[in-house]
Protein backbone atom coordinates (compact mmCIF):
# COMPACT_ATOMS: atom_id res chain seq x y z
CA UNK A 1 0.00 0.00 0.00
CA UNK A 2 1.32 3.40 -0.73
CA UNK A 3 1.84 5.97 2.23
CA UNK A 4 -0.40 8.89 1.84
CA UNK A 5 0.94 12.22 2.36
CA UNK A 6 0.41 12.32 6.55
CA UNK A 7 1.99 9.48 7.17
CA UNK A 8 5.67 10.72 5.26
CA UNK A 9 7.92 13.48 7.27
CA UNK A 10 8.09 16.58 4.60
CA UNK A 11 9.66 20.07 4.77
CA UNK A 12 9.19 23.22 2.79
CA UNK A 13 11.71 23.72 -0.17
CA UNK A 14 13.11 26.47 -2.15
CA UNK A 15 13.34 26.57 -5.93
CA UNK A 16 16.89 27.11 -7.34
CA UNK A 17 18.10 30.78 -8.10
CA UNK A 18 16.42 32.75 -10.74
CA UNK A 19 17.95 34.70 -13.10
CA UNK A 20 20.30 31.49 -13.91
CA UNK A 21 21.70 31.74 -17.64
CA UNK A 22 21.77 27.89 -17.92
CA UNK A 23 18.27 27.84 -17.67
CA UNK A 24 17.83 28.42 -21.08
CA UNK A 25 15.45 25.57 -22.15
CA UNK A 26 12.47 25.88 -19.91
CA UNK A 27 13.56 28.89 -16.63
CA UNK A 28 11.20 29.08 -13.97
CA UNK A 29 9.99 32.79 -13.64
CA UNK A 30 10.75 33.79 -10.65
CA UNK A 31 9.49 33.41 -7.22
CA UNK A 32 6.35 31.44 -8.83
CA UNK A 33 8.15 28.11 -8.81
CA UNK A 34 8.40 28.22 -5.02
CA UNK A 35 5.05 27.72 -4.55
CA UNK A 36 5.09 24.95 -6.82
CA UNK A 37 8.07 23.18 -5.07
CA UNK A 38 6.16 22.64 -2.07
CA UNK A 39 8.06 19.55 0.02
CA UNK A 40 10.27 16.41 -0.29
CA UNK A 41 10.89 13.61 1.85
CA UNK A 42 13.87 13.42 3.79
CA UNK A 43 15.72 16.44 2.73
CA UNK A 44 19.73 17.20 2.54
CA UNK A 45 19.73 19.44 5.61
CA UNK A 46 18.03 22.31 4.58
CA UNK A 47 20.12 23.04 2.17
CA UNK A 48 18.79 24.53 -1.41
CA UNK A 49 21.72 22.70 -3.41
CA UNK A 50 20.02 20.62 -6.02
CA UNK A 51 23.07 17.93 -6.01
CA UNK A 52 21.97 17.07 -2.42
CA UNK A 53 18.03 17.29 -3.11
CA UNK A 54 18.17 14.15 -5.58
CA UNK A 55 20.56 15.41 -8.54
CA UNK A 56 22.66 12.57 -9.60
CA UNK A 57 24.50 12.29 -12.52
CA UNK A 58 25.27 9.25 -14.61
CA UNK A 59 28.65 8.93 -13.68
CA UNK A 60 27.37 7.89 -9.85
CA UNK A 61 24.42 5.72 -10.74
CA UNK A 62 25.00 2.66 -9.46
CA UNK A 63 23.19 -0.92 -8.15
CA UNK A 64 23.48 -2.02 -4.31
CA UNK A 65 25.00 -4.86 -5.72
CA UNK A 66 27.63 -2.94 -7.59
CA UNK A 67 28.37 -0.98 -3.90
CA UNK A 68 28.58 -4.55 -1.90
CA UNK A 69 30.75 -6.27 -4.89
CA UNK A 70 32.94 -2.72 -5.71
CA UNK A 71 33.17 -1.12 -1.39
CA UNK A 72 36.78 -0.28 -2.23
CA UNK A 73 36.61 1.23 -5.51
CA UNK A 74 33.75 3.03 -4.28
CA UNK A 75 34.89 4.28 -1.01
CA UNK A 76 34.79 7.71 -0.57
CA UNK A 77 33.07 8.61 -3.92
CA UNK A 78 29.57 9.92 -4.25
CA UNK A 79 27.02 7.11 -5.52
CA UNK A 80 23.28 7.24 -5.89
CA UNK A 81 21.33 3.88 -5.68
CA UNK A 82 18.14 2.96 -5.77
CA UNK A 83 16.35 -0.08 -3.82
CA UNK A 84 14.34 -1.69 -1.70
CA UNK A 85 14.33 -1.04 2.18
CA UNK A 86 14.92 -4.58 3.85
CA UNK A 87 14.46 -3.51 7.68
CA UNK A 88 15.14 -0.12 9.74
CA UNK A 89 18.10 -0.63 11.47
CA UNK A 90 18.51 2.26 14.34
CA UNK A 91 17.02 5.64 14.60
CA UNK A 92 19.29 7.18 12.05
CA UNK A 93 19.90 4.01 10.10
CA UNK A 94 19.05 0.66 7.57
CA UNK A 95 19.12 -1.36 5.22
CA UNK A 96 18.48 -1.74 1.44
CA UNK A 97 18.99 -4.45 -0.90
CA UNK A 98 17.29 -6.04 -4.03
CA UNK A 99 15.50 -9.49 -2.66
CA UNK A 100 15.75 -10.38 -6.48
CA UNK A 101 19.28 -11.11 -5.99
CA UNK A 102 20.01 -14.15 -3.91
CA UNK A 103 22.58 -13.80 -1.26
CA UNK A 104 23.40 -10.18 -2.13
CA UNK A 105 24.50 -8.50 0.75
CA UNK A 106 22.39 -5.54 2.37
CA UNK A 107 23.69 -2.13 2.43
CA UNK A 108 23.54 -0.08 5.35
CA UNK A 109 22.63 3.19 4.98
CA UNK A 110 23.27 6.28 7.71
CA UNK A 111 20.66 8.96 7.40
CA UNK A 112 23.14 11.88 7.15
CA UNK A 113 20.46 14.27 5.91
CA UNK A 114 19.76 16.45 9.01
CA UNK A 115 15.82 15.18 8.94
CA UNK A 116 14.12 12.60 10.42
CA UNK A 117 14.01 8.20 8.61
CA UNK A 118 10.75 7.96 7.68
CA UNK A 119 10.57 4.65 5.59
CA UNK A 120 7.90 4.21 3.44
CA UNK A 121 5.78 0.53 2.68
CA UNK A 122 6.12 -0.73 -0.35
CA UNK A 123 7.86 2.03 -2.36
CA UNK A 124 11.65 1.84 -3.20
CA UNK A 125 13.77 4.70 -2.19
CA UNK A 126 16.54 6.63 -4.10
CA UNK A 127 19.55 7.17 -1.66
CA UNK A 128 22.61 9.77 -2.63
CA UNK A 129 25.53 9.80 -0.47
CA UNK A 130 29.26 8.83 0.09
CA UNK A 131 30.49 5.12 0.38
CA UNK A 132 32.16 3.81 3.46
CA UNK A 133 33.30 1.01 5.40
CA UNK A 134 31.29 1.42 8.96
CA UNK A 135 33.69 2.44 11.58
CA UNK A 136 30.59 4.08 14.31
CA UNK A 137 33.14 6.33 15.73
CA UNK A 138 34.53 8.15 12.85
CA UNK A 139 30.65 8.48 11.13
CA UNK A 140 29.40 10.06 14.72
CA UNK A 141 32.51 12.39 14.51
CA UNK A 142 32.06 13.77 11.38
CA UNK A 143 28.55 13.88 11.39
CA UNK A 144 27.49 14.36 14.81
CA UNK A 145 25.11 11.41 14.78
CA UNK A 146 24.53 9.14 17.89
CA UNK A 147 24.21 5.39 16.53
CA UNK A 148 23.26 2.56 18.24
CA UNK A 149 26.23 0.27 19.77
CA UNK A 150 24.69 -2.58 17.91
CA UNK A 151 25.89 -1.02 14.62
CA UNK A 152 29.44 -1.67 15.64
CA UNK A 153 29.43 -5.44 16.24
CA UNK A 154 26.88 -6.30 12.99
CA UNK A 155 28.10 -4.16 10.58
CA UNK A 156 31.95 -3.29 11.22
CA UNK A 157 33.89 -2.08 8.03
CA UNK A 158 31.11 -3.82 6.25
CA UNK A 159 30.17 -1.10 3.28
CA UNK A 160 27.95 1.31 4.01
CA UNK A 161 26.14 4.91 2.09
CA UNK A 162 26.40 8.04 4.50
CA UNK A 163 23.23 9.27 2.87
CA UNK A 164 23.07 13.10 2.18
CA UNK A 165 19.73 13.03 0.06
CA UNK A 166 16.73 10.14 0.59
CA UNK A 167 14.02 10.33 -1.59
CA UNK A 168 10.94 8.36 -2.89
CA UNK A 169 11.06 5.90 -5.98
CA UNK A 170 8.16 4.55 -7.13
CA UNK A 171 7.36 3.66 -10.64
CA UNK A 172 5.40 5.25 -13.20
CA UNK A 173 2.07 3.29 -12.64
CA UNK A 174 2.35 4.09 -8.54
CA UNK A 175 2.27 7.60 -9.41
CA UNK A 176 -0.30 7.99 -11.70
CA UNK A 177 -2.41 5.25 -9.76
CA UNK A 178 -2.27 7.88 -6.59
CA UNK A 179 -0.75 11.03 -7.70
CA UNK A 180 -2.47 12.84 -4.21
CA UNK A 181 0.27 10.48 -2.38
CA UNK A 182 3.23 12.10 -4.47
CA UNK A 183 2.29 15.78 -5.14
CA UNK A 184 4.51 18.60 -3.82
CA UNK A 185 7.37 15.96 -3.11
CA UNK A 186 10.53 15.19 -4.57
CA UNK A 187 10.10 11.89 -6.71
CA UNK A 188 12.90 9.32 -8.33
CA UNK A 189 11.04 7.56 -11.01
CA UNK A 190 12.35 4.91 -13.11
CA UNK A 191 10.89 4.10 -16.56
CA UNK A 192 11.42 3.94 -20.55
CA UNK A 193 11.06 6.80 -22.47
CA UNK A 194 7.93 6.28 -24.44
CA UNK A 195 7.15 9.42 -26.81
CA UNK A 196 9.20 12.91 -27.16
CA UNK A 197 6.05 14.94 -27.18
CA UNK A 198 8.37 18.18 -27.75
CA UNK A 199 11.77 19.17 -26.95
CA UNK A 200 11.23 20.17 -22.91
CA UNK A 201 8.44 17.27 -22.52
CA UNK A 202 8.11 13.35 -22.81
CA UNK A 203 6.29 10.19 -21.49
CA UNK A 204 7.49 7.92 -19.35
CA UNK A 205 6.21 4.49 -19.43
CA UNK A 206 6.32 1.36 -17.01
CA UNK A 207 4.97 -1.45 -18.79
CA UNK A 208 2.77 -0.43 -21.73
CA UNK A 209 2.73 -1.28 -25.04
CA UNK A 210 5.13 0.45 -26.86
CA UNK A 211 3.33 3.58 -28.67
CA UNK A 212 0.17 3.31 -26.81
CA UNK A 213 -0.41 6.07 -24.28
CA UNK A 214 -1.81 3.93 -20.92
CA UNK A 215 -3.15 4.82 -17.55
CA UNK A 216 0.61 4.30 -16.47
CA UNK A 217 2.22 6.55 -18.69
CA UNK A 218 4.09 9.52 -17.01
CA UNK A 219 4.25 12.95 -18.58
CA UNK A 220 7.62 14.53 -18.07
CA UNK A 221 8.36 18.82 -18.02
CA UNK A 222 12.73 18.43 -18.71
CA UNK A 223 13.50 21.48 -17.25
CA UNK A 224 16.75 20.37 -16.74
CA UNK A 225 19.27 22.46 -18.53
CA UNK A 226 21.36 20.40 -21.27
CA UNK A 227 19.69 16.80 -20.13
CA UNK A 228 18.29 15.39 -22.92
CA UNK A 229 16.91 11.59 -23.87
CA UNK A 230 16.20 9.27 -26.45
CA UNK A 231 13.29 6.98 -27.51
CA UNK A 232 13.43 4.12 -25.66
CA UNK A 233 16.12 4.95 -23.01
CA UNK A 234 15.57 3.77 -19.36
CA UNK A 235 16.30 6.69 -17.20
CA UNK A 236 15.52 7.54 -13.74
CA UNK A 237 14.00 11.12 -13.42
CA UNK A 238 14.64 13.16 -10.13
CA UNK A 239 11.99 16.06 -9.46
CA UNK A 240 8.86 17.48 -8.14
CA UNK A 241 4.95 16.06 -9.04
CA UNK A 242 2.57 18.82 -10.56
CA UNK A 243 -0.99 18.14 -11.32
CA UNK A 244 -1.02 19.31 -15.11
CA UNK A 245 -2.97 22.49 -15.07
CA UNK A 246 -1.89 24.41 -18.88
CA UNK A 247 -1.89 27.88 -17.86
CA UNK A 248 0.18 27.48 -14.57
CA UNK A 249 2.99 25.87 -16.56
CA UNK A 250 2.77 28.51 -19.19
CA UNK A 251 3.26 31.36 -16.16
CA UNK A 252 5.55 29.45 -14.63
CA UNK A 253 8.10 28.15 -17.91
CA UNK A 254 9.09 29.08 -20.79
CA UNK A 255 7.93 26.20 -22.17
CA UNK A 256 7.55 27.69 -26.12
CA UNK A 257 4.90 24.65 -27.16
CA UNK A 258 3.29 25.17 -30.01
CA UNK A 259 -0.67 25.19 -30.61
CA UNK A 260 -1.04 21.73 -30.92
CA UNK A 261 1.23 20.30 -28.70
CA UNK A 262 -0.88 22.27 -26.37
CA UNK A 263 -3.84 21.20 -27.15
CA UNK A 264 -2.42 17.72 -27.34
CA UNK A 265 -1.16 17.58 -23.52
CA UNK A 266 -4.22 19.90 -22.37
CA UNK A 267 -6.55 17.07 -23.96
CA UNK A 268 -4.98 13.88 -22.66
CA UNK A 269 -3.27 14.89 -18.92
CA UNK A 270 -5.28 17.93 -17.82
CA UNK A 271 -5.50 17.36 -13.82
CA UNK A 272 -3.24 14.53 -14.35
CA UNK A 273 0.26 14.49 -12.55
CA UNK A 274 3.06 15.64 -13.96
CA UNK A 275 6.65 15.23 -13.05
CA UNK A 276 9.22 18.70 -13.19
CA UNK A 277 12.62 17.37 -13.45
CA UNK A 278 15.78 18.51 -11.37
CA UNK A 279 17.91 15.81 -13.19
CA UNK A 280 17.54 13.13 -15.44
CA UNK A 281 20.16 10.16 -15.93
CA UNK A 282 20.93 6.42 -17.12
CA UNK A 283 19.11 4.04 -15.07
CA UNK A 284 21.46 1.57 -13.57
CA UNK A 285 21.57 -1.87 -14.83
Amino acid sequence: MINRPSEVQVASYASAQSGNSAQALCRPKGAAIALAILAFLLPACTSNNPEKVGGPTANTNVSTEEVANKTNALLGKSVTVRSEVEKKVGANSFTIGDEKLFGSEKILVINASGAPTVLPDDIELQVTGKVAKLVVADVEREFNLDLEPELEVEYKDKPAIIAQSIALAPDPGEVTKNPSAFYGKVIAVKGEVEDIVSPNSFRLDEDGLDGVVDNKDLLVLNTAPGQTVKDNQEVVVTGVLRPFVLADFERDYDLNWDLTVQRKLEAEYTQKPVLVTKSVFPAAD
